[in-house]
C-alpha cells in the first residue's frame, strides 16, 4: 500500500481530472504519483441473431486515426447505474436497443495513471431504431460476423482495449458450455 501524505489538483476539464499526489511507499520511500479520474464507462458487445457484432467507426484524436470498437460512453453523473448506461450508449452510438443485456465483469483501463474502469456488456434480441449521436460523435456504424471480428482482434487489426476485452470475454461466455 501506499499512504497518501499530500494531494493537489492540476487539472479540471470536461472530461478529466488530474491530480498530483505525494506518497509514502511500503519501503519507506516518497514519490509523486500524477494520476486521472474519471467517472466511469461502459462498453456494449451488441450481437444481432445472425452472429453479426454492430461495432462503430470514429476517428480518435489523440492516436490521430480511426478505430472500429464495440459501442462504449462515460457515465453521464455520478453514481450512474451501467445497465442504464448501457442501455443508453448502444442507442446513442448505433441506434440499437436489446432485450437483454448480460453483464461481463469491468476492466481498468489504464491503472498506471487513471482509475477509469468500464463494464462490459453483453447485448442480444437486437431491434433497429434511431441513432443519436452526441453532437461531437461521428460513427458509422459497422456489422460483422462475430468470428471475423475475433480474428481482427487476434491479427491486431482491432486495437482499442475495450473492444478487444469485451469480444473476448463475450467470446468465453458464449462458449461456455464446451469447456
Amino acid at each position: 500500500m501506499e499512504r497518501t501524505i499530500s494531494s493537489m489538483e492540476i487539472f479540471k476539464g470536461v472530461l478529466l481530472h488530474v491530480l498530483k499526489d505525494e506518497v509514502e511507499l511500503e519501503n519507506g520511500v516518497r514519490s509523486t504519483r500524477e494520476f486521472v479520474l474519471h467517472p466511469g464507462a461502459v462498453a456494449v458487445v451488441p450481437i444481432t441473431e445472425d452472429g453479426k457484432v454492430v461495432l462503430v467507426e470514429q476517428y480518435r484524436y489523440p492516436i490521430k486515426q480511426k478505430l472500429l470498437e464495440i459501442p462504449a460512453g462515460k457515465f453521464d453523473k455520478p453514481g450512474e447505474d451501467p445497465l442504464e448506461c448501457a442501455k443508453r450508449e448502444l442507442e446513442e452510438e448505433t441506434g440499437y436497443s436489446a432485450r437483454e443485456y448480460i453483464y461481463l465483469g469491468y476492466i481498468h483501463t489504464t491503472p498506471g495513471f487513471s482509475n477509469e474502469v468500464i463494464h462490459l456488456y453483453l447485448a442480444r434480441g437486437l431491434k433497429k431504431g434511431q441513432m443519436s449521436p452526441d453532437e461531437d460523435e461521428i460513427l458509422k456504424v459497422h456489422l460483422e460476423d462475430f468470428r471475423e471480428v475475433l480474428k481482427k482482434c487476434i491479427s491486431g487489426e482491432i486495437t482499442d482495449a475495450k473492444t478487444l476485452a469485451g469480444i473476448f470475454r463475450a467470446y468465453f461466455y458464449l462458449n461456455r458450455s464446451e469447456e
